[in-house]
């Protein structure tokens, strides 16, 4: 049989008309029902990039999502591997993909692959990955799986639509490899796949001419991923799997295993890579990873990491990483064009994916952060927790201290060690060096005072010079 072809532009059922390269180029027109809306729609965001196969198939990719052929709802998969206890916002396309088609009636299904993560994943890589051990992986995929269960909670509560959505399920792929044995599992699909094949993908061909060259574990994990999608078939109606575009390769080896099994045809689709402004693919292994889980990321630093994105990007971030209608993102863009400085489109970007990623609660405390560090908001300091300063100050001292009476500015800076001792410590109060909760204080025998010094949450913000922080909390108050 030949290889199917790579769909990047179906034909005969996008709107547009053929590009420069014979390519369809989609035009303006949107269906909002049906395969159109749904294919169509993400297509125009630029959240859908490549489809797989183009032709060759008993069944388009879209009369799958077509109401009225009998084949609604379906079931789309996108696992996640857990390297490490946390996604990052590299993964949240493959989340958003998930969503819109669960907004559309479709039944998802994310795969924490607690069994795939023994090997790793070479799509993409210069390099093995480090081998993590057995109790890693497993504490790994139980902090995966509570941070995918709060975003699809966060999805359900704040982004309702009044439709009837599909199901979002969990589960983890060690479930149906922990019972396996070796022989037994490469003797009955071992024999499925051609080395040839195997050999042909980009992802290998990268590794194989590479100085460390490719490990045994890491060349059969396209074998495992291709079986995930394969369980996933036969036991959840499986037929579509989502992925990154570095995940072309193992997502084309799923759909030959299946099809040479079954007969049955299944199909890919691909969301863009996020990378960094140098170009590097954001994520753990390069160093920049912007992480979900509040412990290593807090929300009002995924906050500033949305809001400081540049004018030249932000319109395509909305397009991807919202529910935002694309009438609205115009609306915004247009005027952002008059008032540039006010950064709309940064800041509503910023809010919705706060909001998806950690609920209200952590887009409020996102933006009571901003307010008290970039706006020196007493009334933000004020409500803030422990944790919200925390996360806020995050190289600040923090120091717990009781308040005596006639306790001055020069104590209380001492006792923080926040100043040297002797002359300099004190010129450095009565040059300006010093402030406290955003209020430049100069005379060091100044008697500290409730409600300007000492915050009702019984804190004071100690600044001195322009970075360094220091948290007093107050006792006995």
């Amino acid at each position: 049989m030949a290889a199917p072809m790579l769909r990047r532009f179906c034909r005969g059922w996008w709107f547009g008309t053929p590009g420069p390269t014979g390519v369809l180029l989609l035009g303006l027109r949107e269906a909002h029902s049906g395969a159109q809306g749904l294919l169509a729609v993400q297509k125009a965001r630029g959240l859908f990039r490549e489809f797989f196969p183009e032709r060759g198939t008993k069944i388009e990719l879209p009369e799958l999502f077509d109401r009225g052929t009998g084949n609604f709802p379906q079931t789309i998969y996108c696992g996640f591997d857990p390297t490490a206890d946390s996604l990052h916002v590299g993964h949240l396309l493959s989340l958003l993909g998930l969503f819109h088609f669960q907004r559309a009636g479709h039944n998802v299904i994310a795969v924490v692959g607690g069994a795939t993560a023994r090997l790793g994943d070479p799509s993409g890589r210069t390099k093995e990955r480090e081998a993590l051990e057995p109790e890693r992986v497993r504490s790994n995929a139980r902090a995966l799986r509570q941070g995918l269960e709060a975003m699809v909670a966060n999805h359900q509560q704040l982004f309702a639509n009044g439709r009837t959505w599909g199901s979002f399920t969990v589960l983890d792929n060690s479930a149906w490899y922990h019972k396996q044995h070796l022989v037994d599992f490469l003797a009955a699909v071992g024999g499925q796949f051609r080395m040839g094949t195997l050999l042909s993908r980009q992802s290998v061909q990268t590794r194989l001419k590479s100085p460390e060259g490719m490990s045994l574990a890491e060349f059969l994990y396209q074998v495992l991923q291709a079986y995930d999608f394969y369980h996933l078939f036969q036991h959840y109606g499986c037929r579509v799997q989502l992925g990154g575009s570095d995940q072309l390769g193992n997502i084309m080896s799923g759909y030959e295993f299946i099809h040479k099994l079954t007969g049955e045809d299944v199909f890919g689709i691909t969301v863009p890579l996020i990378t960094s402004t140098t170009g590097a693919k954001l994520g753990k292994s390069a160093g920049n990873a912007v992480w979900l889980n509040r412990d290593k990321t807090s929300p009002f630093e995924l906050y500033q990491f949305f809001v400081r994105q540049q004018d030249d990007t932000v319109e395509r971030y909305l397009r991807l990483f919202t529910f935002l209608p694309l009438p609205e993102i115009d609306h915004l863009m247009q005027l952002h064009d008059k008032e540039p400085e006010k950064r709309g489109p940064q800041k509503r970007l910023a809010a919705e994916v706060t909001k998806l990623v950690h609920g209200q609660e952590g887009l409020d405390s996102a933006k009571r952060c901003t307010q008290a560090l970039y706006h020196s908001s007493i009334d933000a300091l004020e409500v803030m927790s422990d944790q919200e300063l925390r996360e806020l100050f995050k190289e600040a001292s923090f120091s717990e201290l009781v308040l005596d009476p006639g306790t001055s500015v020069l104590d209380t800076c001492r006792k923080a060690n926040a100043i040297p001792d002797g002359p300099r410590g004190y010129r450095m109060i009565t040059e300006g060096g010093v402030s406290i909760n955003h209020k430049q204080v100069t005379n060091p025998e100044s008697v500290l005072v409730v409600g300007q010094h000492i915050l009702k949450n019984g804190l004071s913000l100690l600044k001195i010079g322009k970075r360094n922080f220091y948290v007093i909390k107050w006792l006995q108050l």
